[in-house]
């Protein structure tokens, strides 16, 4: 390792996973590491991160030229511990020599575990059930009693965005015998097509879905790609469910929709002012709710923290990081 890799410093805005902590503790870097109990506070970071050559970061930190500039010449690689990176501002960095790492792959099964969850759970009602027994309410077997959609064998699953996860969605939808559409270019492959999957555009899947599951990234474009149009384009007992990013949909809207019976129901991981969430979805008894869990495995996060401190070691060494985010014209 040179003497200029030796001498770098690594800043680490929360505690790494344990197998992850251990193996950044053996490249040798020196490290400083947030030790608090939420995330590192905006003013707290600006003042660790002065020196730093490598930082690996949380979604919910803001990654802008600021806190960049704040970094000094001295910073060369952000490791962001997501696949999104919707939080780093990308061009920013490309123009100061700063390489951008995410950790696709490592994630795609809990998030697509997840999906299945809120999807079974949303349709056939299971947390408004458990609610409806816990309260002590009188029951008995009745024919009508929280009678959700039928989900195996006949229903159809929209992939809004089949990449990586979205096809792991589909693996898993395929098991219980869903018919399929999606859209973006792999809907078009052959692995979309071995799976059965009917490539669509968006007002056709939106129409003729049954559930419509989100698995697009956060851009310019996808930004409220689901609004009170699009809602009323959706059948009015369709399921939608969102375990990308929460600003994909206009929450606003998606609150009078479901009130509204526009559409019948929503899984949500994600929201549009996370942590934050709108008081209207939390009184709404057709809304299941997560805390953005989607790769909240003990195994997935130990890859993921694994994976950035590979990227982390690997530019400081000099050498290519191992998932580099491009810088898109």
């Amino acid at each position: 390792m040179s003497s200029e890799t030796t001498d770098a410093r690594v800043h680490v805005t929360f505690e790494l996973p344990t197998g992850a902590a251990a193996e950044l503790a053996a490249t040798g870097l020196r490290t400083s590491v947030y030790a608090g109990p939420t995330g590192e506070p905006r003013s707290e970071l600006l003042q660790n991160v002065q020196g730093a050559s490598g930082l690996i970061a949380l979604l919910s930190d803001r990654i802008d030229a600021e806190l960049m500039d704040a970094a000094g010449p001295s910073l060369r690689v952000v490791a962001n511990f997501a696949v999104g990176y919707d939080n780093v501002d990308v061009r920013a960095a490309a123009e100061r020599g700063i390489l951008v790492t995410n950790t696709p792959g490592v994630l795609d099964n809990a998030t697509a575990d997840l999906t299945l969850a809120l999807l079974l759970a949303t349709a056939r009602r299971v947390v408004e059930s458990d609610r409806f027994v816990r309260a002590g309410n009188p029951w008995q077997w009745e024919p009508d009693l929280f009678v959700g959609l039928d989900v195996s064998g006949g229903a159809t699953l929209g992939i809004v965005g089949l990449g990586r996860i979205g096809m792991a969605v589909a693996r898993r939808a395929a098991a219980f015998d869903l018919r399929i559409v999606a859209t973006g270019s792999r809907a078009s492959s052959a692995e979309a097509a071995a799976l059965g999957i009917r490539p669509v555009e968006l007002p056709e899947l939106l129409a003729s879905s049954d559930v419509v599951s989100l698995h697009c990234p956060l851009t310019a474009e996808t930004r409220h790609l689901i609004g009170a149009a699009e809602l009323r384009a959706m059948k009015p007992t369709a399921v939608l469910i969102n375990t990308a990013r929460g600003p994909i949909v206009d929450e606003l809207a998606l609150v009078e929709a479901l009130r509204d019976g526009v559409i019948g129901a929503a899984g949500l991981d994600v929201y549009e002012w996370e942590p934050a969430v709108s008081p209207g979805l939390l009184t709404l008894p057709n809304v299941v709710t997560a805390p953005h869990i989607g790769s909240a495995g003990l195994a997935t996060r130990e890859r993921m923290g694994s994976l950035a401190v590979q990227n982390v070691a690997a530019v400081l060494a000099g050498q290519p990081a191992v998932t580099p985010v491009a810088v898109h014209a």
